[in-house]
């Protein structure tokens, strides 16, 4: 049993809540039971170490099943070390360090998507975390990050996404414009989701989100920059039917995604 809070292999641990830690040993930390189960699943190959307390690994059965399937080792470890390790106040039980995976963005045009989300500028890991799940449930083909997005590795983006981020491709690489050209020239439809920008009802209706699109989605604060929005092909707006003042972030993303998702599906099935 790992007992020691204060071993080096503890503390190595630890300082992967820091991204300049991450991007020098490549790893990252993951979390929680739900987000370990989906990388031992889907990319077991990432999984370099896995800690679990006595109860954690007494309770959940089915990830000791899995780690024996996938000659993954789980380290027991006394509690009050991973909370050492552990990001989170009240951690889970079950952490594992893993290794980055990273995409380009060539990588996810060679896949030819019908459907994409481009973050420019997301600084709350929560937000990018449930844009990356509400892209996955969405069924979007991959999630592009330009370089002033919050790191995809960061403890709680990746907790965020409750193992969406192993279910589809996530690429950080290059600057919004270059990203924007590379997209368009892969054939997709760039709009961007904006508060200025045209009522998606009525884009609905004419049939624009049933084309293979790349959704822009900005900064929580800000949105997206003038000179950024002038990179999209068109620009479209949520209705706001209520008396609130504007919808989170993540929030307009997901109900952007599901509307192309819709629209998408629509023309497959009429077809």
């Amino acid at each position: 049993m790992l007992e020691n809070p204060r071993s080096a292999r503890v503390r190595a641990v630890a300082k992967l809540a820091k991204r300049r830690v991450r991007e020098e040993t490549g790893l990252f930390l993951l979390e929680g039971p739900q987000a370990v189960r989906e990388a031992l699943t889907y990319r077991p190959d990432a999984i370099v170490d896995l800690f679990a307390t006595p109860a954690a690994a007494d309770k959940h059965v089915d990830l000791r099943r899995r780690c024996e399937q996938v000659g993954v080792q789980i380290v027991v470890t006394a509690e009050q070390v991973l909370a050492v390790m552990a990001d989170t106040v009240t951690p889970q039980g079950v952490l594992a360090v893993a290794r980055r995976f990273p995409v380009t963005v060539a990588d996810v045009l060679a896949a030819s998507p019908r459907l994409l989300a481009v973050c420019e500028q997301v600084r709350d890991p929560g937000n990018l975390g449930t844009i990356i799940r509400a892209a996955d449930a969405a069924g979007a083909d991959a999630v592009i990050l330009t370089g002033r997005t919050v790191d995809p590795y960061n403890p709680k983006v990746v907790r965020s996404t409750t193992g969406s981020l192993f279910h589809l491709p996530v690429a950080v690489d290059g600057e919004v414009a270059e990203v924007v050209a590379a997209v368009r020239a892969a054939g997709l439809h760039v709009v961007a989701a904006d508060v200025k920008g045209d009522d998606l009802l009525a884009a609905r209706e004419a049939g624009e989100l049933a084309r293979p699109t790349a959704w822009l989605f900005g900064n929580e604060a800000r949105g997206l920059d003038d000179d950024v929005l002038a990179l999209a092909d068109t620009a479209l707006r949520l209705p706001i039917y209520g008396r609130a003042e504007s919808l989170n972030l993540a929030t307009a993303a997901s109900v952007c995604l599901y509307e192309s998702a819709f629209a998408q599906r629509a023309t497959v099935t009429d077809r």
